[in-house]
């Protein structure tokens, strides 16, 4: 079958693999140049956090041990008090889950190079979609050099990411539903660099966090002992980017919010000033297969923001069960997108608003008492009972319970939980009251 897969970044050059190996013909378009020859993009990625539904879609194409052996373990939050204090949150009862760092521009790489090495892929960059035709199964393309050109496929796969070209041109068709949602905050990618001699300047296998309620930086550690850091702040108002508008307002904002994480920041102020400022969105649409043969998949379908570390994640899973659904329904493509579809989109919209959640909670929350105390007793309810209570964050990701059963079954157990820690609460004070009267 001839297909074709717009967008070469983790999503489509993953689905290009999974096709192959299916027996499709594939080409892979991409409107970047080839990232093997070039500088990665820098600036605006946030590191990634692979869990256990990507590593599983890799692993069934045999290309997930290069990006394991690259990665680094994170076995939980390490919590920065304004004051320096640290405080570590495990992910996981049990101490062998962890969630790995990985560097997007390197695993981009690394499953272009997978792709282009499968018989049958035929990858071209520099081509950017400029429509597609549903009915007639083609898509046009416009080169760097201006010129442009189309080509016809059995299979379209829209995996060109959350302002997707291909999704534009289901969006000017009839009965498509699509919403598009931005955070009040912005993000702005920092970093900081390995220690003098080699090494890591933090605690090498937790996911850094410094909460300040409205605000917040987090850090994660790459191979290499550099962390890439992440600012998250309002675009107006208190303490937000448009009130940091000289290098001296860079150096005084962190100086006082990120005391301790600022004396490890020698570039501080140039990537903050070079480094763009990008939004954060959330786009819900449906449905996402058009004219039999055209389907959309990763972002172009679902994007989500990043807190709870599923984008890649749930993308992949994407690749894996749209390649299980063309397996199942063969050769009916148009049974095998809509059944895609109908059995994922329920999940795609918990996950968004989970993200969106978690956001809040890593922003706000997690520094006090009653949260910490909450987590504890959720651990300590799965260590003990792991077949009956298990975390909502757990389920999510280190597990492949489909998100929206996962947040079904966290709404079942969550109250029983609280039930315990306030009977605990009450039996405390009921013998603290004992012990003095």
């Amino acid at each position: 079958m001839k297909t074709i897969v717009v967008g070469a970044g983790l999503s489509g050059s993953l689905m290009a693999i999974y096709l192959a190996r299916a027996g499709h013909e594939v080409r892979l378009y991409e409107k970047r140049p080839d990232p093997r020859g070039s500088s990665a993009e820098g600036g605006r990625s946030i590191n990634l956090a692979l869990s256990t539904r990507g590593i599983h879609a890799l692993e069934q194409v045999s290309a997930a041990r290069p990006v394991l052996a690259e990665s680094v373990a994170m076995r939980g939050r390490m919590m920065h008090s304004q004051a320096g204090k640290l405080r570590f949150q495990p992910y996981d009862a049990r101490e062998d889950k962890a969630i790995r760092s990985v560097s997007r521009a390197g695993l981009n790489r690394h499953l272009i190079e997978t792709a282009d090495a499968e018989t049958g892929v035929e990858c071209v960059f520099g081509q950017a979609c400029t429509g597609v035709d549903a009915a007639a199964g083609r898509v046009s393309f416009r080169g760097a050099d201006g010129q442009t050109s189309s080509a016809e496929a059995d299979l379209i796969i829209g995996a060109d990411g959350a302002f997707s070209a291909v999704r534009a041109s289901f969006q000017r068709a009839d009965r498509f539903d699509y919403d598009q949602s931005y955070l009040t905050h912005a993000y702005k990618e920092l970093s900081i660099p390995p220690a003098e001699g080699g090494g890591f300047r933090l605690e090498k296998n937790a996911l850094h966090i410094w909460p300040r309620g409205g605000f917040m930086m987090i850090a994660l550690p790459n191979a290499d002992g550099s962390y890439t850091c992440t600012l998250f702040a309002p675009f107006e108002g208190d303490n937000s980017f448009a009130s940091i508008t000289s290098d001296g307002d860079v150096r005084e904002y962190f100086e006082a919010h990120f005391p301790d994480a600022t004396p490890h920041m020698p570039t501080l102020i140039r990537d903050f000033r070079d480094n763009p400022t990008s939004s954060l969105m959330t786009v819900r649409c449906g449905p996402w297969h058009r004219a039999a043969h055209v389907c959309l998949i990763g972002d172009a379908a679902h994007a989500v923001v990043p807190f709870y570390g599923q984008g890649m994640n749930a993308s992949f899973e994407d690749c894996y069960l749209l390649s299980e659904a063309l397996r199942e329904h063969a050769p009916d493509v148009a049974a095998a997108l809509a059944a895609f579809y109908s059995g994922r989109k329920e999940h795609a919209d918990a996950l968004a608003d989970l993200a969106i959640q978690n956001f809040i909670e890593m922003r706000d929350s997690v520094a006090s008492p009653m949260f910490l105390a909450g987590k504890g007793l959720e651990r300590t309810l799965h260590r003990t009972f792991p077949g009956w209570f298990v975390p909502l964050y757990s389920m999510v990701t280190f597990s492949r319970i489909p998100y929206a059963d996962a947040v079904r079954r966290s709404h079942v157990q969550v109250p029983i939980a609280r039930g315990i820690l306030i009977g605990i609460i009450l039996l405390l004070i009921a013998i603290t009251w004992s012990a003095f009267r």
